[in-house]
């Protein structure tokens, strides 16, 4: 992008009137820019991927800018040979322009230029002013620029390079060795032969918005339906923005009981001709649906938006995450079920062991991820051979209607798949049908008490339940701990998504001697978030669900108030108040035994630990009985691998935020009160919702080809 900012600048100082300075400084390729890419499926990198192609870059933008001396004043900011040179070449006439070093690098390059340049312009020096906290970090990058292998820097003090191999023409070197870096992924290939990543959008790009506002248009402004079509308006239920209750989002026909049996009968009916056809069938049918859901991104991501109070970025993440699984699961089929695994056996027999699909299982999914974890629970169960009676929940059926609409176009057959949409009766009409596979469920902690009361007391066979539900999830941050860091990745785990994550950050121990710095840092934060509508892009934090969800924390925080507890909130905008909104909130506890259930929504408690207390506090939270997500803030490894063998937990993530686990990278899922296993997005899955069947042949007892005889 350097040539489109140098033709921008220049514009710009033409329509000003008046010379212009820009300083032109080299950067080498980010580790972390290409990672985002990747991660959020980018179309290609904003970096470059070898340093060749920085070197050329900054000489043409050099070039460029020398080109445009009329209007702007070129300032080249660098310590390396070649570029100076190169400069000086391009420059000509050594006027309206200069270099510039920074203080205590690159004097006797300059000293050296002198001498060979009679018309060597002005040569600035320049130095970063601040503390040691402030200027510290900077150090650190200028040591790791300057230390990579490389850097002009390194190469030139390097006696085994030779001197023309450090100033070698980076426009031969790019010949040479190609534009792009060869062992670098692209995002499109992060996940190598067999899956391709999820398509993302880059919402820092205001090309990539527009056209995506654009596209979202008419689906913010259209009414949805979802359900069995009905005249009679009485069993129609309308379905409301959280975040603007004006606006009817669509209307849903909740299921009856016949429905639900006229669903089970079909899905029974259906489920041996979908189990009898190769996985690789079935897992083309499943991209298919990727295929459609990416196609399909704006409407599901307005619908996201105003049906469950998803900000712009959550929600083309929950749609990128969807498609994620479906990709997962196709190719996790095709490797696991499309052919019987021969096993060792004695001479003269043969034994192979499959797995089929179990029956007709039940989904049972959540409103924080209405699409994502809607279409995994369904993708997996259709993977592995099963038919599937999916129940979205209460307060999300549009989004799921149009994920089920599209799985039906995509291959999927109508009866393999149905919806019955509608509140905990009709899941538990689900649960107590007498001839179900098993039940996938993600929600409450004690609804899945419920559900596995319910399939423990009925005869018959005894079937899987997979759960995943809540949890207390706690992050410990030593004194190591980089407080700009920690400040970011609390913001991110405990408001994003308005909290209204299972992995959300619930609670966090700080040592006591970085304690007030870093809440400060975090108060200073959470006064910079935006909450407000979330189809706006500026938006960080969204609605809750509905007013049950408010009251519900609304009388938690009151309760600290009259404990005594230090309670600190965001004040909420005036235009919060046509919708369903909650501070953002921060609680000073003293005990964590306090905390005696999970509380959804953008609450983070806070406790202090002594340095030699933090043992003690693991093993309290290890007490709660979740064990969901854990966050680790450190720069001491050992500590960091201490806490995660201490503790019982499903994730733990070091040094980074606790939510947005990646499909197939971060297997997703908990244990204790926080869920079965095995992990969503895992290795493993699939088989919770197969059977196994090994079939063993004494071949030494056939005698001939009896068929082919009597033929």
């Amino acid at each position: 992008r350097g040539l489109d900012v140098c033709d921008w600048v220049i514009a710009l100082a033409e329509d000003v009137g008046r010379r212009v300075p820009v300083r032109l400084v080299k950067g080498a390729y980010w580790d972390a820019e290409i990672k985002h890419a990747q991660v959020q499926g980018m179309p290609d990198f904003s970096v470059f991927t070898q340093k060749a192609n920085t070197d050329f870059s900054y000489l043409v933008c050099a070039e460029r800018l020398l080109a445009a001396r009329r209007v702007v004043y070129p300032q080249f900011a660098t310590h390396n040979a070649h570029t100076l040179a190169a400069v000086m070449c391009l420059a000509g006439k050594a006027e309206r322009f200069e270099f510039q070093r920074l203080h205590g690098m690159g004097e006797l390059l300059y000293v050296a230029a002198r001498s060979r340049f009679e018309n060597l312009p002005q040569v600035r020096v320049y130095a970063p002013v601040g503390g040691h906290r402030d200027l510290l970090a900077y150090l650190v990058r200028r040591l790791l620029e300057n230390g990579a292998n490389s850097s002009f820097v390194n190469r030139f003090l390097d006696a085994r390079t030779p001197a023309r191999e450090v100033v070698r023409d980076p426009v031969s070197v790019v010949e040479a060795q190609g534009a792009r870096h060869p062992r670098i992924r692209m995002p499109e290939a992060l996940y190598g032969v067999g899956r391709a990543n999820a398509k993302g959008v880059d919402l820092s790009s205001a090309v990539s918005w527009r056209a995506l506002q654009a596209a979202m248009a008419p689906h913010l402004a259209a009414t949805f339906h979802a359900g069995p079509a009905d005249d009679d308006d009485r069993r129609l239920r309308w379905v409301i923005n959280p975040a603007d209750a004006s606006d009817r989002v669509g209307s849903v026909v909740d299921a009856t009981r016949a429905d639900v049996l006229a669903a089970f009968d079909a899905a029974h009916s259906e489920q041996e001709d979908w189990n009898a056809r190769r996985a690789s069938q079935r897992a083309a049918i499943l991209r298919g649906w990727s295929d459609a859901l990416e196609r399909e991104m704006p409407r599901l991501i307005s619908l996201l938006v105003r049906e469950a109070g998803k900000t712009i970025a959550d929600a083309v993440a929950e749609v990128r995450e969807a498609v994620d699984f479906c990709r997962y699961y196709a190719q996790s089929a095709e490797t696991e079920f499309e052919h019987a695994v021969e096993l060792p056996g004695p001479t003269g027999e043969s034994n192979r062991l499959e797995l089929t699909g179990r029956g007709v299982f039940v989904c049972i999914s959540p409103w924080n991820f209405p699409l994502a974890i809607f279409v995994g629970q369904v993708a997996a169960a259709l993977a592995a051979g099963n038919a599937v009676l999916a129940k979205p929940a209460e307060q999300t059926p549009l989004v799921a209607a149009a994920a089920v609409g599209l799985g039906w176009t995509s291959g999927i057959p109508a009866a393999a798949l149905a919806l019955l949409p509608g509140d905990g009766a009709v899941g538990e009409m689900l649960t107590r049908l007498p001839d179900i596979a098993g039940v996938a469920f993600t929600g409450g902690t004690e609804t899945a008490r419920a559900i596995n009361r319910v399939l423990a007391a009925r005869d018959g066979a005894i079937l899987p339940l997979i759960a995943e539900t809540g949890g207390q999830n706690a992050l410990f941050a030593d004194s190591t701990a980089l407080l700009e860091q920690l400040t970011d990745d609390v913001v991110r785990s405990a408001f994003g998504s308005a909290g209204q994550r299972c992995s959300a950050l619930r609670v966090l121990f700080v040592q006591e001697d970085v304690a007030d710095a870093a809440l400060e840092m975090i108060r200073g934060a959470m006064a910079e978030l935006c909450i407000g509508n979330p189809a706006a892009l500026a938006t960080d934090v969204g609605p809750l669900i509905d007013r049950a969800a408010r009251d519900a924390l609304a009388r938690h925080v009151d309760a600290c108030r009259a404990a005594g507890l230090n309670v600190h909130q965001v004040v909420l905008p005036n235009a919060c108040s046509q919708g369903v909104f909650f501070p953002p909130t921060l609680v000073e506890l003293d005990r964590v035994e306090r905390l005696t259930e999970e509380h959804f929504g953008p609450v983070l408690h806070v406790l202090r630990f002594a340095a030699d207390s933090l043992d003690e506090c693991v093993a309290a939270v290890r007490s709660l009985g979740y064990g969901l997500t854990l966050g680790i803030h450190t720069r001491i490894d050992g500590r960091a691998q201490r806490i995660y063998a201490a503790s019982r937990v499903g994730n733990t993530y070091v040094n980074r935020n606790m939510i947005g686990a990646v499909v197939g990278v971060q297997p997703f899922g908990g244990e204790g009160l926080s869920g079965t296993g095995p992990k969503a997005g895992g290795p493993r899955y699939l088989h919770r919702f197969a059977t196994e069947r090994t079939l063993t042949i004494n071949t030494m007892a056939r005698g001939g080809n009896v068929e082919l005889l009597r033929g």
